[in-house]
């Protein structure tokens, strides 16, 4: 009788039968009523993607045992689980008691989850996102927030739609030195900021040369390339994923979202997109070219050297000039800005967990984890065509250049097809 059916039973046949249907039979309000806990109380929490990245957040999740439990755990390389499992044992000194999964859609399809954290490579995040809204749960993102712009929009249309809390991994929107810095940038401290220098992070590489090898065991290597085409198993492809095209946009896609992501708070650009981006400073590789990026007011990003912050950037006004990093700033002339007196606190997952029980918005919201992510991956393309290119942020196409705008987006693999939002 289907009212003695269980939601996890229910979710596993409405799943196997049509993948994406379920948001259509099942609203996500339903399945996660805004601020549920399960019966103690907790947020349950779902983890997807158990690397290095992994260790950081389940620890600040462990912060707040209080209001929240890891109670699931995804990797489609079963190892990964348990070193973070032994990760656990000595940071708290006891035995996880995880659900262990190597698929993230039947992590997703259980029945004891009211949010989840993805920690995946790039190309794996949106689509389990989406899932994730689809089913009603609430997630917390690591950064860069998509592989491609069009994904990046698809996951935005779907947490507005589903109704979902969103954190984007950009932590040092909840750095208490951060924020300080970035808002006397923002109210005029600098004067009109006519130059911004960001580091000149490399993109990623074609996955070329690299020989075959014996896929380890515990690596469910076809769940591994997820969307991208199953390519021959190597080490360096495995454990340097963020060096190649199939699986992520480089570094300026990693440590560049959180520079420019500074650089956006700090200019109040929450809204606002660059319109043209212009190749400048020649390079041996294509990845590694420097770039400027125009924007409406006037201000211009320049992607140039080596050096620098590398989780910020470098602002130049008419009253002085600043560098804004991770957990410090710097003024010239010296005493611009005084010294910042609070505690240099970073509450990321504890300001993820205040929305998902408030229902207020995050930190770092979906909307400017794609833009800023977008700005990343407009970069790449620009250095990949060695032109200047012109961007529309109202329609997300670079005008006039069919070229440049067809490297927008990437074939997926059908089997990983983005649900319908």
């Amino acid at each position: 009788m289907t009212s003695q059916l269980t939601r996890r039973k229910f979710l596993k046949t409405a799943a196997a039968a049509t993948p994406f249907a379920l948001p259509t039979i099942i609203p996500a309000k339903v399945l996660a009523a805004p601020g549920r806990t399960g019966a103690n109380g907790k947020i349950r929490v779902g983890l997807i993607g158990a690397g290095n990245r992994a260790k950081w957040l389940t620890r600040a999740l462990s912060r707040e045992a209080s209001r929240s439990e890891l109670v699931s755990v995804c990797d489609c390389y079963l190892p990964q689980v348990d070193g973070l499992a032994s990760e656990h044992r000595k940071n708290l000194n006891a035995d996880p008691k995880w659900n262990v999964y190597q698929n993230y859609e039947e992590l997703l399809a259980s029945d004891d989850l009211d949010a989840v954290i993805i920690a995946t490579p790039d190309h794996a995040r949106v689509r389990a996102a989406i899932l994730a809204c689809q089913r009603g749960l609430d997630v917390y993102a690591e950064k860069p927030l998509s592989y491609t712009i069009p994904e990046g929009r698809s996951l935005v249309n779907a947490v507005r739609k589903h109704d979902r809390i969103l954190q984007v991994g950009t932590q040092q929107r909840s750095t208490a030195i951060n924020l300080y810095a970035c808002k006397f940038v923002r109210e005029g401290g600098l004067g009109n900021v006519h130059t911004i220098e960001v580091k000149n992070m490399p993109g990623s590489r074609p996955a070329d040369g690299l020989a075959s090898q014996a896929i380890p065991e515990g690596m469910d290597w076809d769940r591994f390339c997820d969307q991208a085409s199953v390519l021959p198993y190597n080490a360096d492809l495995h454990r340097r994923w963020r060096k190649y095209d199939p699986f992520t946009g480089g570094t300026i896609c990693d440590r560049g979202a959180h520079a420019l992501d500074m650089v956006h708070l700090a200019m109040g650009w929450e809204n606002v997109a660059p319109k043209r981006i212009e190749p400048t400073l020649a390079a041996d590789n294509y990845w590694e070219r420097g770039v400027r990026l125009h924007y409406p007011n006037g201000t211009v990003i320049r992607l140039e050297s080596n050096g620098g912050p590398a989780f910020g950037g470098i602002f130049i006004g008419d009253k002085g000039k600043m560098e804004i990093n991770r957990g410090r700033f710097a003024c010239n002339p010296k005493g611009l800005l005084p010294t910042f007196e609070g505690p240099d606190t970073e509450n990321h997952v504890a300001n993820w967990l205040d929305c998902v029980q408030s229902r207020d918005e995050p930190n770092a919201p979906v909307e400017v984890g794609h833009l800023v992510t977008s700005v990343s991956h407009l970069i790449n393309i620009c250095r990949i065509v060695d032109r200047p290119i012109e961007w529309d942020a109202t329609t997300e196409q670079i005008v006039g250049d069919p070229e440049a705008n067809g490297i927008l987006d990437k074939a997926r693999r059908p089997k990983f097809a983005l649900p319908q939002v």
